[in-house]
């Protein structure tokens, strides 16, 4: 995938006004929450270009008062990359950045620092400028920003990564389910990340929600892809412990066709809708594949 620098506001859809969505090409969406109290940034986006973009963005209600802050709502690139704006030695606009304190460990991982080379060397006019900049604030559990007329519940959302937390505001009834939930699906890192992937979608499904927006869905995707992506998993959990009970291999090997040996096409687990149907081939070939391998292993290990 290629990435662009540039940074564009969303047309409001009908969501509360004080919601700014921000997009990055096709890659993820960013949020703006203005309170009372504060200017708050949900995620900065790939580099300091995007995250200087939307913090242009949010500087016209920097008044009365306002101050900024920072979420991460988890450490993957396309939602923390921008950090080095607002904390470290080339921070232009310092501000707290919060974070899961399961963070700022992943900042200094091998593989993190030799993707950030990978990605300088094939893209440097997007990347060659990234400095990683973990959050400043670490949180565990529940953690509330009381903005005065607005409240951001920060919801520890496990599953996709560790760290992941999602963002929600009672008094808007809205959701920021960040990557907790996606467009088909969200991806557990591990297979162990699985049954708590899960059980988020289920708690982010319990909220008394009306508008839900996502990191990587439409913004008109609502609160019904919640309920899709946890129909999406019971359907595959179903029909794999109905493999299991007909005796197939619960470790099949590396180049088993997993999708006809639990009898779970991409088209029985999924809504019977354009939407569904109009996604990349990989989401329906070996990103379903992998999701059912990810059900098979959480379920022997049940056992």
């Amino acid at each position: 995938m290629s990435h662009t620098n540039e940074l564009q506001l969303i047309e409001n859809q009908g969501w509360d006004e004080r919601i700014l969505v921000c997009r990055n090409g096709r890659l993820v969406d960013t949020f703006i929450v203005v309170s009372g109290r504060f200017v708050v940034l949900v995620d900065t986006v790939i580099n300091p270009q995007t995250a200087a973009q939307m913090l242009d963005y949010a500087r016209p209600y920097l008044t009365n008062g306002r101050q900024l802050l920072v979420i991460n709502t988890h450490a993957d690139y396309d939602h923390c990359w921008g950090n080095q704006l607002f904390a470290g030695d080339s921070a232009v606009y310092p501000a707290p950045i919060i974070g899961s304190h399961l963070s700022p460990p992943k900042f200094q991982q091998e593989e993190a620092q030799a993707y950030l080379a990978k990605m300088q060397e094939l893209e440097p006019e997007v990347f060659s400028e990234v400095r990683f900049t973990p959050p400043t604030m670490l949180i565990q559990d529940k953690f509330v920003i009381d903005g005065g007329d607005l409240t951001l519940e920060l919801l520890p959302t496990p599953g996709h990564t560790d760290d992941h937390y999602s963002v929600f505001l009672p008094e808007i009834e809205t959701l920021l389910a960040a990557d907790a939930a996606e467009l088909p699906y969200p991806m557990a890192r591990t297979p162990d990340g699985l049954p708590q992937m899960r059980a988020s979608l289920a708690k982010l499904a319990a909220l008394p929600a009306e508008t839900v927006l996502y990191c990587h869905a439409p913004v008109t995707a609502g609160r019904q892809l919640l309920l899709d992506n946890i129909a999406y998993f019971n359907a595959i959990e179903a029909q794999c412990r109905a493999a299991l009970a007909q005796g197939i291999n619960p470790q099949p090997s590396e180049d088993a066709d997993v999708i006809a040996l639990v009898n779970c096409p991409w088209e029985t687990a999924v809504p019977d809708t354009e939407q569904w149907h109009n996604i990349h081939d990989y989401y329906k070939t070996a990103g379903h594949a992998s999701q059912i391998r990810a059900v098979l292993h959480w379920l022997v290990q049940e056992a």
